[in-house]
């Protein structure tokens, strides 16, 4: 009893932590409709902030936190509304999803720029005061974190329901321009909320940095346990939110104590906040949420079969050359760059045809690194069979979340990406906890490597642009402009779907067998959750609509850890510059690709 006791409180400390996020992301939705995906990444800034005032700088704990979450962190909410978010009024949910990865990328990239990795301790508040409990220590920091996470539930409460201001709030969201005829402001209410929301954010990574090591990517992805309490409470309900946060902190806090110690378990404990997510997310009904894909503007044209034989022609005659003129290192970061554009084409596929965003991608591209992996030599045949399981895992993710759509379908893919990143990939039948798999080569050398991987390329554009001419790319542009009409016309709106994350899942699977034959050496940390969202952004930056953009996106994507790591001071600057350019062209799917195709018919006329 005393055991459980100690691992209750405990739990109900994390808890209240991740209540006092999931408060703040339950406000700026139910008050903008925009899901903030980087609600985290803003949370992990201004705790790097706060350990700067109060840990380098020697600034008292409580100046340090006044300044942090009652001054800089609603600056920062201001301008993340006024320049990003208000742009994006009314938009689709994939679009505000994009926008929200970007700002996620590049708050990664700005707190690696200013804080470089080190270890950093924070000092717990009240460090010197607790209580006892039967024979349990209940810490100062602990009673700190239940009293704001108890206070923040019962004002945001008061006032969504209680005030004129969040009344008015809510009004806008629903009726924004017969709010502003009654007197309200819609432009400055919303400000106020992303105000409170990052307020709410920059205090619950205040609170939990004594508990969770202060890090990049840990911070920013551990409220993934934040974004499932606030859909507990349907995004609206502050009271099942905040009993979410809490339910879900003791479920950890149980699962840390009564599971057992053996590797399976370990890595369960750390995908029990997916598993939750993804659990949450298929019970919960979707009528709060808008169905939506990535839309807002018309798609490039899409060549006919001439056009687009004498464009694969062109190519194949480039890659020649350079195969023929490059040297071994440039060859092979080519080939590289083709493989990561076929990755990029499963995304013109899913997302640019068929509207879906999927946060977890990349997942795909691991399924098939380990098949061809396991499976020995590679050859054609394996491809293929990687291809082929990549695919079938696709279809039972599409199966399972066939009930959910838009905003709750891309966080789908996100729980599912984590758990196959915990439960899977790191499992002994993958890569196990720290190791890696050798692969031997399909081709010996680098140019035959980049033919390999062009002429790869070249069919699998061919063919997405053919499945795009003809009836099924159809039935995907217009289950995307309007899947309820076409439910109407009598099109399987679920069917389409599942056939779409198959065919994106085999192209990523196929590109994966590639990546693994070209790296030699895989290993889990290639296919991490993190390395989804890059993925995305440089689909959207590039152009997702179009080969070309995918061709485009491959070789940005190659790019940005070669300019890394021989600049190592633009690192950081070169994540945030990723990030800002993906909240720019959010709006914009068809990428720079769009701008170039724009040009050209300009130029034309």
């Amino acid at each position: 009893m005393t055991a459980l006791l100690a691992y209750t409180i405990f739990g109900l400390v994390t808890g209240g932590a991740y209540a006092v996020v999931a408060g703040g992301l339950v406000l700026t939705y139910s008050t903008s409709k925009v899901f903030n995906v980087g609600h985290g990444a803003i949370g992990m800034v201004m705790a790097f902030l706060y350990w700067e005032l109060a840990e380098n700088r020697g600034l008292p704990q409580w100046l340090a936190l006044l300044l942090v979450v009652g001054v800089c962190a609603p600056l920062f909410g201001l301008v993340v509304e006024r320049f990003v978010m208000r742009r994006l009024a009314g938009a689709p949910v994939g679009i505000t999803l994009v926008a929200g990865v970007g700002l996620l990328v590049g708050l990664i990239g700005v707190a690696q720029v200013v804080w470089p990795p080190q270890a950093r301790p924070v000092r717990p508040f009240l460090d010197q005061l607790g209580v006892h409990v039967g024979q349990s220590f209940v810490s100062g920091h602990d009673l700190v974190t239940l009293a704001c996470a108890v206070l923040v539930a019962g004002g945001l409460y008061v006032l969504l329901n209680r005030t004129r201001t969040g009344l008015a709030m809510r009004a806008c969201v629903d009726a924004p321009e017969l709010a502003a005829l009654y007197g309200t402001r819609p432009a400055r209410l919303s400000a106020l909320s992303w105000a409170i929301g990052s307020a709410l954010a920059a205090l619950g990574g205040i609170l939990l940095t004594p508990v969770v090591q202060l890090d990049y990517v840990t911070m920013t992805l551990l409220v993934i346990t934040a974004y499932t309490a606030a859909l507990v409470g349907r995004l609206r309900s502050l009271p099942w939110t905040f009993a979410g946060a809490l339910g879900l902190g003791l479920v950890q806090s149980y699962a840390v104590a009564y599971l057992p110690s053996s590797p399976f378990w370990i890595s369960f404990r750390a995908a029990i906040p997916a598993l939750l997510l993804f659990v949450v997310l298929l019970a919960m009904p979707q009528s709060p949420l808008r169905i939506g894909g990535v839309r807002g503007s018309r798609g490039v044209a899409v060549p006919n079969a001439l056009t687009t034989g004498v464009g694969a022609g062109l190519f194949a005659g480039v890659v020649v050359a350079l195969a023929l003129l490059v040297d071994s290192v440039v060859a092979g970061q080519l080939a590289l760059a083709l493989v990561f554009g076929i990755v990029l084409l499963s995304m013109v596929l899913l997302t640019g045809y068929g509207g879906v965003v999927s946060l977890g991608q990349f997942t795909f591209v691991g399924v098939g690194a380990v098949t061809v992996a396991r499976l020995g030599s590679p050859s054609p045949v394996t491809l293929l069979i990687g291809a082929g399981v990549a695919a079938a895992v696709g279809a039972v993710i599409a199966l399972t979340a066939l009930r959910v759509s838009g905003l709750y379908l891309a966080l789908a893919t996100l729980g599912f990406a984590q758990l196959m990143d915990k439960l899977v990939l790191q499992s002994p039948i993958a890569f196990g906890v720290r190791g890696s798999l050798q692969v031997p080569k399909l081709v010996e050398s680098a140019s035959a490597q980049l033919l390999l991987a062009a002429a790869v390329f070249v069919l699998v554009g061919v063919g997405v642009l053919a499945v795009r001419r003809g009836r099924f790319g159809r039935r995907m542009i217009a289950v995307k402009d309007s899947s309820a009409a076409c439910a109407t016309l009598g099109l399987n709106v679920r069917w389409i779907r599942v056939w779409v994350f198959s065919l994106s899942a085999a192209i990523a699977g196929l590109a994966g067998g590639l990546f693994a034959q070209l790296r030699e050496t895989v290993a889990a940390s290639d296919f991490q959750l993190f390395n989804n969202l890059p993925l995305l952004l440089f689909a959207v930056i590039a152009g997702v609509t179009s080969v070309s953009g995918a061709l485009l996106g491959g070789v940005l994507l190659m790019l940005l850890p070669v300019l890394q790591s021989g600049f190592p001071a633009f690192a950081g600057v070169a994540v945030v510059l990723l990030g800002v350019a993906a909240a720019g062209l959010a709006r914009e799917p068809n990428g720079l690709v769009g701008w170039g195709f724009r040009a050209w018919s300009w130029r034309r006329a």
